[in-house]
Parts: C-alpha cells; sequence; structure tokens
C-alpha cells in the first residue's frame, strides 16, 4: 500500500510537498484521476484523486477520510538518552515507530556520552516509519533536554511513570510487563538512561514525582534495545 504525507488538507483539498510530488508523479508515475492514499501525520488517511500531476506541486481532492487510521488504543511517551552513536538512536525510533508511539523525548542525562542531539534526521526517519507501518500519526519528537529538566516537566502528569534503571538492590524493581499489568493506564512515560545509566541524584528525582522503578528482563540491555523492548512491552499488553 503507497502512502503519501501531506499536513496541507484543507477544503477537501491535499497538497503534497515538492518531494511526496515527486515520488507520486515521477517515481511511481500517479497520473490526473489516479487514486492515492495520504496521510496528514496527526492521525487522519484520506484517500484522493489526483487533480494534478505537476511533479513538484501535485493537488488531489478527498474522495474519503479515515481518523485514527492505524491508530493504537495507548499513549506511550519514550524519553530515552541520545545514544553515542547516531545510528543506534536513529534505530530505536524507527522500530519504535513501527511498533507504537507517540512521543519520543532525547533527554541528557548526567552520565551522557553524547551531550548533545539534532533531532532534523530523528523526523525523516519517523516519517519513513510510520508510512512502512501503516499508520496515520507522526509521533512527536521533542527537543532535547536534561533529565532533571523533563521529570519536573511531567511530575504532574497523571501518566503512569517507569523509569528503568538497575539501581544496585537499593530499590526492588517489578517487570514492565507487571507494572503495566497493575495499573491499566492507557498513557504510560518510560524512562530509560544513557550506557552509563543514570545517576543516583536523577534516580532518586525520579522515584520522588512518581516514577516507578522496573526491569526489562534478565539481560543487560543497550540503550537503544532497552527503548525498543518498552514499546514492544506495551504493544503486547494491548494486543
Amino acid at each position: 500500500m503507497e502512502l503519501f504525507y501531506s499536513p496541507e488538507v484543507s477544503a477537501g483539498t491535499c497538497r503534497l510537498s515538492p518531494e511526496e510530488s515527486n515520488h507520486c508523479v515521477k517515481v511511481l508515475r500517479h497520473r490526473v484521476g489516479d487514486l492515492i492514499n495520504v496521510i496528514d501525520g496527526a492521525g487522519t488517511m484520506y484517500q484522493c484523486r489526483l487533480l494534478s500531476d505537476n511533479p513538484k506541486a501535485a493537488e488531489a481532492s478527498v474522495v474519503e477520510s479515515n481518523p485514527g487510521w492505524g491508530a493504537h488504543p495507548y499513549s506511550l511517551t519514550l524519553a530515552v538518552c541520545p545514544t553515542k552513536n547516531n545510528d543506534r538512536y536513529e534505530w530505536f525510533a524507527e522500530k519504535a515507530t513501527e511498533v507504537g508511539v507517540d512521543r519520543i523525548c532525547p533527554v541528557i542525562g548526567d552520565r551522557s556520552e553524547r551531550k548533545v542531539f539534532k533531532t532534523d534526521r530523528l523526523h525523516k526517519i519517523v516519517l519513513s516509519a510510520t508510512k512502512q507501518s501503516l499508520k496515520a500519526l507522526i509521533p512527536e519528537i521533542d527537543e532535547p533536554v536534561s533529565v532533571r529538566e523533563f521529570i519536573s516537566s511531567v511530575k504532574d502528569d497523571d501518566s503512569l511513570k517507569l523509569i528503568a534503571y538497575c539501581f544496585e538492590g537499593e530499590k526492588e524493581r517489578i517487570s514492565i510487563r507487571k507494572a503495566l499489568e497493575d495499573n491499566r493506564s492507557e498513557k504510560v512515560i518510560v524512562l530509560i538512561g544513557p550506557e552509563g545509566d543514570f545517576s543516583p541524584e536523577e534516580a532518586a528525582l525520579a522515584i520522588g514525582s512518581g516514577f516507578i522503578p522496573v526491569h526489562l528482563g534478565p539481560s543487560r540491555l543497550r540503550t537503544e534495545t532497552a527503548a525498543v523492548t518498552a514499546a514492544e512491552a506495551m504493544y503486547f499488553h494491548n494486543i
């Protein structure tokens, strides 16, 4: 199934960007009168009929709209520290999008090796993954903030808040599966640390702000693997 993306859908008309127009007209050779499927990135998929096959500015009329297309019955925020290798973080964002995530928040921890992170490429990656996995809602990508800033920003959030942290025997942890089963929340935030884990001060702040300590099983996981595993736990909990 071919999907195109356009946030410009109004008054029954959809306008494709130059990039999407080129892909639609030059690569896939669609012509006036053809039916195409367009997502708006906000959760709706439109079946449209091409009015113009201009390879730089294609336009189509909306035939049918499908709100909530490809949606999942929960809201998942993954706050994940950037990995030392950018490719690994991009891999996580791609796979989490395919599985189902609503918001990705890069957070910089005390022990993060990467202190600067740019989100430009991430937007393109999650858009591609959204279309590939047949969804109409593109995950939000936040600009990076510190772990402390993020924790403070969600302190009063009514979501189920989970932190994956070793705790070295200081604090009893439960499995993420049990945490999801016990709380039955449709809104979940999961905080995943860097390669060197969170600092004790960050972990204490999270616990004091309502985060529940969880583990992701007996294996020691890389940051990006832990994040995808958390997304999968939420996915399987809801199917």
